[in-house]
């Protein structure tokens, strides 16, 4: 089932030497050392967007943190896109392993299962690659942080976007799960909001489809103007390849990617995703920060299939935990998660990744919203140079606002 021996050890700081002092017990030890696990899509449609390189960018976050004072241990598994398997592997780890904080958490539907354990437990969760705006709405909890990107942001930036172009009757091909449904949701409301229409919805199978003929027709056959792909991965991937074999953006229909990473933009190629508009928080080519992150973390995992958004998010949220960790000291981080999360609330955010920023009640980390368009083969000056920037959307602006989220925690 889940790969659940798979270990990654890194020391934050040397012990201090010795010499003249009486030995530590392997109880005290223990208590010097924060552990954090990365529950990802390792085999799956996610795993480019998450996988190993998600466990990888939480060693960078470690080594990048530098020598503090206690010990930081990493254990990582394959969560299959499967809410039980998830479920179980967090509760084997809280409960056997002593592990303290969850990061990354891919998937919506797992992040949803895995954030009522983490609460029972008074531990921590960092969530990086699911979607779901309902995880800081009326899913939300004291003891997790979502960060990088939700459904509210990507309809917000791509659907009104694409309204307001001419886009506005839609057929909605959607991933048949939390993620999918929230952002065919969030989005219909935008397209609604600016005049728009949508004439009909198919949800596809998740996971396992893999041929998007027929969806793709159904969409095609209601005569809408665009059709918004409210999936990602690898089911991206088959829907914009299958829709360029059918010659249906040929015919004038406009394809929506709701959620598409530089990573998909790699495996489809510019002459397939030329002209795609894209949303993302992070993009490796940004400023000097982000173009320094990204050196450091290539020098782990290797050029391809690069790195997405979600692999930011995820060192971006590990080093601000071990931030927090640090102020507070490791017995209280370790002994309540909430307070853990709080403290992290009360710190300003500071990384290459995505520069300076804060995290809000409800556990929404807040950063702009950049809108690209997916450059034509012949713009392109080097590997990874897809995107060109369209917009920017303010961090106070890109993300729901927060009396609108119906989350416990927000006091009116």
């Amino acid at each position: 089932m889940a790969d659940l021996d798979r270990r990654t050890l890194i020391k934050a700081a040397a012990l201090p030497a010795l010499g003249g002092l009486p030995f530590r017990s392997a109880r005290a030890q223990a208590a010097n050392v924060i552990k954090l696990g990365v529950p990802v899509d390792m085999s799956g449609m996610y795993r480019d967007v998450t996988g190993q390189t998600s466990v990888a960018a939480v060693r960078q976050a470690v080594q990048d943190f530098g020598p503090r004072g206690f010990t930081v241990e990493i254990v990582s598994a394959d969560h299959q896109n499967k809410p039980d398997v998830g479920v179980s592997i967090a509760r084997a780890w809280f409960d056997r392993d002593g592990v303290d904080c969850l990061v990354d958490v891919a998937t919506s539907s797992v992040a949803l299962a895995v954030n009522d354990l983490v609460r029972d437990k008074n531990k921590v969760h960092l969530n990086s690659s699911a979607a779901s705006s309902d995880l800081t709405g009326k899913g939300c909890s004291p003891n997790m942080v979502h960060w990088t990107y939700d459904t509210w942001m990507l309809a917000n930036s791509v659907g009104g976007a694409t309204v307001r172009a001419g886009g506005d009757t839609w057929f909605f091909v959607v991933a048949d799960y939390a993620f999918g449904h929230a952002l065919e949701r969030d989005t219909g409301g935008f397209i609604r909001a600016a005049g728009g229409k949508i004439l009909g919805s198919v949800r596809t199978p998740f996971p396992g489809t893999q041929d998007f003929s027929s969806f793709l027709l159904q969409a095609q056959a209601s005569k809408a103007k665009v059709i918004g792909l409210a999936n990602a991965g690898t089911d991206t991937i088959n829907c914009v390849k299958q829709a360029a074999e059918f010659g249906l953006t040929a015919k004038g229909i406009k394809l929506a990617s709701l959620l598409l990473f530089i990573t998909e933009v790699h495996s489809l190629g510019l002459r397939t995703a030329a002209g795609l508009i894209v949303t993302e928080s992070f993009y490796w080519d940004l400023n000097d920060r982000t173009r320094a992150f990204t050196g450091r973390l290539r020098q782990q995992v290797g050029p391809a299939p690069g790195i997405a958004s979600t692999h930011a998010g995820t060192y971006a949220a590990a080093l601000h935990y071990l931030k927090a960790v640090q102020d507070m000291g490791v017995p209280a981080a370790k002994a309540s998660g909430a307070e853990a999360v709080a403290r992290m609330k009360a710190m300003p955010t500071d990384d290459d990744a995505f520069g300076a920023g804060r995290i809000r009640e409800d556990g929404r980390k807040l950063h702009p919203a950049f809108l690209f368009e997916v450059k034509r083969p012949e713009e392109s000056k080097g590997p990874f140079d897809y995107y060109k920037l369209l917009q920017t959307t303010a961090a106070d602006d890109a993300f729901r606002p927060l009396a609108q989220g119906g989350c416990p925690l927000v006091k009116a």
